[in-house]
C-alpha cells in the first residue's frame, strides 16, 4: 500500500481501540490540507460512559450509529468543532477523535486560518484541529471512504506511514470525567511519543449544575 492510497472501509471496521493507534502516521486530507496524525482517543459507545452516545441515540449522534468511514463532528465550548471517525460495527456507536496532527500540506491556508500561532500548535488539540480543516457541522456525516470522485475538496485518510508500536504511547482521554476518565480502566489516548504537536493532558473536571 503506497503512502496516499487511501484507508479502505474494514480498516475501520473495527473496535475503536484497534483502530486508534493504527491511525498514527496515517494521513487527513480535507480541503487542500493534509495531517499526519499523532493523537487520538478511541470511544465505544453505549459500552463507554465517556462517550457521547453512552446513553443512546440522540440527532446529535446519530451518525456514530451507521457504518464505519463517517465523520462526526461536534461543537463544544462554544467555539470549538472536534472531529471524529466513525469505526467498528452498525450500531455501536463506536468512534475514534483525532485530537493532534503535524501539517504536512496547505501551510498557507492552516497559516490563515489559524494566525500568529506557533507552527507546532496549528492542529496542536481537536480544536485548532478543527479550525485548521475548516470542518463544522456541514463536515458531519461525510463518507470518507467512497471512492474517489475528483473532488478537491473531499475527506480522504490515508496509509502514510504507520508508527511503530514502540514509539506508541497510551494513556488516560483528556479532559473525560467521571468513570471515562479512569485511565486504567480506559487508557484509550494514543500518540506518538516526542512528537510536538500532541496535546498536553489534563483531567475532566465534574461542572456542578446551578
Amino acid at each position: 500500500m503506497s503512502a496516499d492510497e487511501r484507508l479502505p472501509r474494514d480498516f475501520f471496521a473495527r473496535p475503536s481501540v484497534e483502530v486508534a493507534p493504527d491511525l498514527l502516521g496515517r494521513h487527513l486530507s480535507y480541503g487542500g490540507v493534509t495531517l499526519r496524525l499523532t493523537e487520538l482517543e478511541a470511544y465505544a459507545g453505549e459500552l463507554d460512559p465517556g462517550s457521547h452516545a453512552y446513553r443512546g441515540v440522540t440527532p446529535r449522534t446519530r451518525p456514530m450509529f451507521g457504518p464505519a468511514g463517517f465523520t462526526y463532528v461536534y461543537f463544544t465550548y462554544g467555539h470549538h468543532w472536534c472531529v471524529n471517525l466513525v469505526v467498528g460495527e452498525v450500531g455501536t456507536a463506536s468512534a475514534v477523535l483525532v485530537r493532534a496532527g503535524e501539517v504536512l500540506e496547505g501551510h498557507d491556508l492552516v497559516r490563515a486560518r489559524r494566525g500568529p500561532v506557533r507552527e507546532r500548535d496549528w492542529a496542536r488539540g481537536p480544536g485548532r484541529l478543527g479550525q485548521a480543516l475548516a470542518m463544522g457541522r456541514e463536515e458531519s456525516g461525510l463518507d470518507f471512504c467512497r471512492p474517489p470522485i475528483g473532488d478537491p475538496i473531499e475527506l480522504v485518510v490515508s496509509a502514510g506511514e504507520p508508527v511503530a508500536p514502540a514509539d506508541v504511547r497510551a494513556g488516560p482521554r483528556v479532559g473525560v470525567s467521571g468513570p471515562g476518565g479512569d485511565g486504567d480502566a480506559y487508557p484509550w489516548r494514543f500518540w506518538v511519543d516526542g512528537e510536538a504537536s500532541v496535546s498536553a493532558y489534563r483531567p475532566g473536571v465534574v461542572r456542578s449544575r446551578r
